[in-house]
């Protein structure tokens, strides 16, 4: 089995050339979690090199564009890029979109393997004025026997690891909802390809914690790395 490390929302990047878009506040919006997710990257390439995993990221805003959403999404251009032509729509889905996406769709598609896709996300601890207690969810299709095999071995060994974590099967988000994951599991024959998006709390980045959460975690993708 092989396994891949993707982080769609790993930068808050934005071309010169679109900076105008957010106006004089620009810095503290593409700051926030709107612009980005904030540990993301950090967490995807620990992973990464601890296992030596290939990783994979995409460092432009999503406030430009999403790429962790279907083109046809209605938020796949936020409020500040929407105003943008059609054209300029078009340039921005060719050059960052596209260029992301489309090599991990094309080793998803010619994998003669089973393929295991870990999307790297953290999410706001607080949304709309609701705090979120859970702090690790694990997000899959449990349509899909090789997603809810795989997110049972997550599940198990970081609670071993982690004993007070809150860690939660599709929270904060549903795992069949419109993502990256959800596109690729249209690519791939049959059950070839599982992908679990991991959501950690944000308000763990940065703290004593996130040392341990990043080593169990690493742990525990390479138990299922060495018994797959």
């Amino acid at each position: 089995m092989n396994i891949i490390v993707t982080c769609e929302h790993a930068g808050n990047n934005v071309p010169d050339e679109y900076s105008y878009l957010f106006g004089n506040d620009s810095a503290a919006i593409l700051a926030s979690h709107r612009g980005w997710d904030p540990g993301a990257w950090d967490l995807a390439v620990y992973v990464s090199d601890q296992l030596s995993l290939p990783a994979y990221a995409c460092h432009t805003s999503r406030l430009l564009i999403e790429v962790n959403r279907s083109l046809h999404h209605r938020e796949l251009f936020s409020p500040f890029s929407s105003p943008l032509s059609f054209d300029e729509k078009q340039k921005l889905i060719r050059s960052v979109y596209v260029s992301y996406r489309e090599p991990i769709e094309r080793l998803v598609t010619n994998s003669t393997e089973p393929l295991l896709h870990l999307s790297v996300h953290t999410f706001t601890p607080v949304l709309d004025g609701k705090i979120r207690g859970m702090e690790i969810g694990l997000l899959f299709d449990p349509e899909r026997d090789a997603e809810r095999a795989y997110s049972n071995l997550l599940q198990a060994g970081l609670e071993r690891r982690l004993p007070d974590r809150v860690i939660r099967f599709n929270e904060p988000y549903r795992g069949a909802d419109d993502g990256f994951t959800t596109y690729l599991r249209s690519c791939a024959l049959n059950e070839r390809y599982a992908g679990i998006e991991l959501e950690i709390n944000q308000k763990l980045f940065g703290t004593r914690a996130w040392p341990e959460i990043r080593a169990a975690l690493a742990a525990t993708i390479g138990d299922i790395q060495a018994v797959s």
